[in-house]
């Protein structure tokens, strides 16, 4: 049969067994993201990274001698990897979850997401400041040496081992967790806390342990993908998004979903790799498409009410921070002045991420959905752009038209099929959809892969303003950016608005009220896409550039972290976090490496101490002070009323 399809047997078998691999680890972590989504509703995205911290744990055990010659420890092999690394990283984990996790427990999911994205990139700076790029080798344990010619393939044993513990391991914790008593109270104690403190059980330590497993399934993965993978800083960051991917399929929370979801799903993708190579790395996103258009709730997950993000928005209608119309001339003042007090490219790039930012916003802030895909709107946009003008000799203003039309037009495909979900659920399944298109970015001819397209022409605006002058460049960047900003302004404070800050804050109530709630979302979502191409077009004309970073997740990351800094649901906030995090890349760029690890610390303080951000903790401020003027004024009044009677 493998001769009548024109494939030979050993490629094919090998490619299966790849798979297998590789879904074997996709089902460890995973069952991993699945148990602590399940039982603590926590995002843990900071999973890739304790994953990558199991593999760096069995290389250092292995290496002690070199690493401290002067104290003279033995080289621990494998074997003892397997069993102190998981321990090791389990209980890093629980110690994040005693300092960091359990802090946002309280929250909604979107806080969990953000903080455990900010942990990410503490721990995987970290690593990369130390290590660099270049990853370290580890080699196959002596023992797993060699292998077995089967006849129509050679079977490695240590591949052979790797699928045999990866499936021993995801059953037995599915049966640990579904089928022992221990695994009851685990449940219990999530669902219902005081009644099971009511029996005397010490339910954080209970739920710390829990994180603290979960984690260590990260780690013992991690010791086990160390012979087989380069041991590198970035090899966390590289699967993570497939996990989230895998468990959206599988049903989030749905533990035997992921553990079915990841074996599958990476024979899938290594059967894909013989049929249609250039598909392979999209395979699983696009099947994860097709999954939520019939199974919203995924092949095992259950249909739940996702209660959207309400406590996020720190803005005030009636503030002077709010009134669009003043701060509209304010901000066109400070324009104006801006490129003679600072560097036009550094003032530029200011005005394009606050457009992201705004946009962003939009859905984020005024609408309630935690989105992580927007860097696909942002660099679709860009290229769209930079190829129009690079390669076809169209003008900016038709350059700037097409990017923009097909980044709205991939905004409303991703929001019909990401709209019936809410939460951390959006989350996962928009970071995934727009890993579709980074991975069509990095294998299109068009693009030119990690070279991106260089040397855009930035042309005649109109055929009248020559915007290789960089001052006309800049206040031409200075003109969109303002009508954006009043773009946004008329859309918050319109009755559209209005209803969208309604189904924000109740959405039962405006269903109930006969709106359409998933109309309304999807509206606004392709309109924050289409404000993203915007701000990716502009962007690409400015700096004369297409990258692979401008759909690159981190990008999104950094919309997210702009509108954390500035205020979620605010209409300044945006515009703040944009300026504050352009001018720390700024100063911090001498730090080289380091900068990823502040800008991770800076969302961690974010979460935990200014969830409000700037703009939103300097209205409450302002609100605090006149209701105590309103108080002190009042007082007297009341105190003479009372005199009188």
């Amino acid at each position: 049969m493998m001769e009548l399809i024109g494939v030979p047997p050993a490629l094919l078998m090998g490619q299966l067994l790849i798979g297998l691999i590789n879904g074997s680890f996709y089902a460890m972590l995973s069952l991993g993201v699945a148990i602590i989504f399940g039982m603590l509703r926590i995002g843990n995205f900071v999973h890739g990274a304790q994953y990558m911290m199991g593999a760096f744990g069995a290389w250092y055990l292995v290496n002690l001698p070199d690493l401290f010659p002067s104290l003279g420890l033995p080289s621990l092999g494998y074997f003892w990897a397997l069993i102190l690394v998981p321990l090791a990283v389990g209980a890093i984990g629980a110690l994040m979850e005693w300092i960091f996790i359990r802090r946002v427990y309280h929250l909604e999911h979107a806080y969990g997401l953000l903080l455990t994205v900010g942990l990410a990139m503490v721990i995987e700076g970290l690593f990369n400041v130390r290590y660099g790029a270049a990853g370290q080798q580890y080699g196959v344990p002596e023992f797993f040496k060699g292998g077995t010619n089967l006849g129509f393939m050679f079977l490695p044993y240590y591949r052979a081992w790797v699928i045999v513990v990866a499936i021993a391991v995801c059953f037995g914790t599915w049966f640990l967790i579904e089928r022992t008593k221990l695994g009851a109270y685990l449940r219990a104690a999530t669902e219902n806390p005081d009644l099971v403190r009511a029996f005397g059980i010490n339910v954080p330590r209970m739920l710390m342990l829990t994180y603290a497993f979960g984690v260590g399934l990260a780690g013992f993965a991690g010791v086990m993908a160390a012979p087989i993978y380069q041991v590198g800083p970035q090899m966390g960051q590289n699967i993570i998004i497939i996990i989230f991917a895998v468990v959206v399929i599988g049903g989030i929370g749905s533990i035997f979903g992921a553990i079915i979801s990841g074996l599958m799903l990476g024979v899938i993708e290594g059967l894909t790799k013989v049929f249609w190579p250039e598909a392979s790395s999209t395979v699983i996103f696009v099947i994860m498409a097709i999954v939520l258009v019939f199974r919203p709730a995924g092949l095992f997950g259950k249909e739940t009410t996702a209660h959207a993000v309400t406590d996020l928005s720190s803005g005030r209608s009636g503030s002077f921070l709010e009134n669009g119309r003043i701060w509209f001339f304010i901000l066109a003042a400070i324009g104006v002045v801006l490129p003679f007090t600072v560097y036009p490219i550094f003032a530029m790039k200011i005005l394009c991420l606050a457009l992201f930012a705004l946009a962003y916003n939009l859905v984020f802030g005024y609408v309630g959905l935690l989105a992580f895909g927007h860097a696909a709107f942002y660099g679709t946009s860009a290229y769209v752009t930079a190829h129009a003008a690079a390669v076809w000799g169209l003008p900016p203003e038709l350059c700037l038209l097409l990017g923009v039309v097909a980044a709205t037009a991939i905004g409303a495909l991703f929001g019909a099929l990401a709209i019936r979900r809410q939460g951390l659920y959006f989350a996962m399944i928009t970071l995934a959809l727009a890993q579709i298109v980074y991975f069509y970015v990095i294998q299109a001819p068009w693009t030119h892969g990690e070279d991106g397209i260089q040397n855009v022409p930035r042309g005649m605006l109109f055929g009248l303003i020559d915007l290789r002058n960089s001052m006309n460049m800049y206040f031409v960047t200075l003109v969109v950016f303002l009508a954006g900003f009043a773009f946004v302004y008329r859309i918050i404070n319109s009755p559209f608005g209005q209803t969208l800050k309604s189904v924000r804050e109740n959405e039962p109530r405006a269903i109930s009220l006969g709106y359409s709630t998933n109309q309304f979302k999807l509206i606004a979502f392709t309109l924050s896409a289409m404000l993203s191409g915007v701000a990716g077009g502009v962007k690409a004309i400015v700096f004369q550039i297409a990258s692979i970073s401008d759909v690159f997740f981190m990008t999104s990351a950094d919309a997210l972290l702009m509108t954390l800094i500035g205020g979620v649901g605010t209409l300044l906030g945006p515009v703040v976090g944009a300026a504050i995090v352009v001018t720390l890349q700024n100063k911090l760029a001498y730090f080289g490496a380091w900068v990823v690890v502040m800008q991770g610390a800076i969302f961690v303080l974010c979460v935990l101490f200014l969830r409000k951000g700037v703009v939103g903790t300097l209205q409450e401020f302002l609100a605090n002070r006149e209701a105590r003027k309103r108080v002190a004024t009042e007082a007297p009044a009341k105190a003479e009323t009372k005199v009188a009677q």
